[in-house]
């Protein structure tokens, strides 16, 4: 007997024993599975016997001070896809736990508690919150109130199935919710909210603060392609607008995609395909000058991005420099019609977020903005913010990348900023003239300003834009906005599914 995380090989037994376990109510559904293993994989468990799956449960992690202790199913898990799942939350909250009926009195559902509480331990989370069913109280409901059935449970005078067994396993009664899972008949729609508390946790070391605001200072550098004469020139261009973000007491700083093109501005190569081999020869010297500057100006640098060569192919690499020494990359998924055939450009596989000492980012290189499903996928992960570099040679193709960048805002109640070039290489085969106007977007709704723009650069001339974005603004207009686009998805009607890569 092997208890192990869940994984998509799985699914589809789960979903016939959820059948099987829960007659009369909805099944897990195959795209509520694959959410759950995208979004918080280590707290989804199964136990496997001679190659069966003959149990399972599913978890995630929330600030349960958040919700109202009269919850329900839906609203805890978000219909069950669990999307409001928050890493930097105090309480693992259990959704569902089963059995078959076949292998039942074997401890197996004691074993998937037992990975529940050392999961919680290894975590450092406060407790495990449960919304437990009640199905025998409908045998009793003519005689008893849900409170006075729960009650003769909990003094073992009437046994309850589920009850008996939390009861047993440590868990203590906080109250009973009404209507919480509206097809269990069995419990005439009740449950019981109860609570183990891990007595490891440790709270000198507090995961999260509860803040008025949480203030956020990005400075976006529009910056200027022109002719050099050496990669010491372009680190001094480089070092400059580092100083002048870090000089406004900025943590983030953004560069704009493929800005080391300036550097083909002193090698004499008209080839395009072999201009770009040669440029990859200065990724060791890109990634130690950005490196420094993060740490000596103690600033989150994104890096704009940089072509990169490996195992033979040509990547556009998006790198995260933090200020901490600390290095990330996020490839360019999308690759364009122009890098693909003047550059040989592969495109990555993976859509990252990176934790950073101002919360969840994700980096989406230009191009990559223009698909919705990233962004979905980037917040879904947690991101509150997301970084693009571009490089657009007019001003369509500027409007493509500002205009998603907004939609993108709006859609998933995130922060969005752009950084362009400006400026031109007339020595750089393949790098026209350049059409930019950096910005700073945030959702539209009365807490942000009025036009969803927190800050813009003048178009075409080489600048920066500084604004400052609140993150604790940003978690209350997911929960209480005007309109709530990440909760109010119909997950029934549709789903992005991610695959892993």
């Amino acid at each position: 007997m092997i208890i192990r995380n869940i994984e998509a090989r799985d699914f589809d037994d789960i979903i016939e024993m959820s059948k099987v376990c829960f007659k009369n109510m909805e099944p897990w559904q195959l795209d509520q599975l694959r959410s759950h293993i995208e979004i918080f994989p280590e707290g989804q468990f199964c136990v496997e016997y001679d190659g069966e799956i003959i149990g399972s449960c599913s978890s995630l992690i929330i600030n349960f001070d958040e919700y109202d202790d009269q919850h329900t199913w839906d609203e805890i898990t978000d219909k069950g896809y669990i999307t409001n799942h928050d890493s930097e939350g105090y309480n693992l909250y259990g959704i569902e736990v089963m059995v078959h009926p076949s292998f039942r009195r074997m401890k197996i559902g004691r074993r998937l508690y037992e990975a529940r509480k050392d999961l919680a331990r290894e975590l450092n989370l406060k407790s495990i919150i449960i919304g437990g069913r009640i199905p025998n109280y409908s045998k009793h409901a003519s005689e008893l109130t849900p409170r006075q059935y729960v009650e003769e449970v909990t003094m073992h005078n009437l046994y309850d199935p589920v009850l008996t067994f939390q009861v047993v396993n440590g868990f203590t009664l906080k109250r009973v919710n009404s209507n919480y899972l509206d097809d269990d008949k069995a419990s005439m729609r009740y449950a019981t909210l109860m609570e183990w508390n891990n007595i490891d946790y440790r709270p000198t070391i507090p995961k999260r603060k509860f803040k008025t605001s949480f203030p956020v200072r990005i400075t976006t550098i529009q910056y200027e392609m022109k002719k050099i004469s050496s990669f010491e020139d372009f680190a001094v261009q480089c070092e400059y607008y580092t100083d002048v973000a870090a000089g406004f007491n900025s943590d983030f700083a953004i560069f704009p995609e493929i800005f080391t093109l300036q550097l083909l501005s002193f090698l004499p190569e008209k080839s395009p395909s072999r201009a770009i081999r040669r440029l990859t020869e200065f990724t060791e010297d890109y990634i130690e000058l950005f490196t420094t500057l993060a740490v000596r100006y103690n600033i989150n640098i994104v890096g704009g991005s940089h072509f990169v060569e490996e195992e033979g192919k040509i990547f556009n690499i998006a790198y995260l420099f933090r200020r901490d020494g600390t290095i990330e990359k996020q490839y360019k998924i999308h690759v364009t019609p122009n890098e693909r055939l003047f550059w040989g450009i592969s495109g990555g596989d993976e859509v990252k977020v990176f934790d950073t000492d101002c919360g969840k980012i994700a980096i989406q290189v230009c191009y990559d903005i223009e698909f919705p499903e990233l962004a979905r996928i980037a917040v879904d992960k947690g991101a509150n913010i997301i970084f693009t570099p571009f490089c657009t040679d007019d001003r369509q193709g500027y409007l493509r990348v500002r205009y998603c960048s907004q939609a993108r805002a709006i859609e998933n109640q995130v922060y969005t900023v752009i950084s362009g070039t400006v400026g031109n290489l007339p020595d750089v085969e393949n790098m026209d003239i350049q059409y930019a106007q950096s910005g700073i977007f945030s959702p539209s709704d009365f807490t942000f300003p009025r036009d969803g723009i927190v800050g813009e650069c003048n178009p075409n001339i080489e600048t920066v834009v500084v604004g400052d974005v609140d993150l604790e603004i940003l978690r209350r207009h997911r929960r209480s906005g005007s309109v709530n686009q990440l909760r109010d998805r119909r997950h029934d009607v549709y789903h992005i599914s991610y695959k892993q890569p």
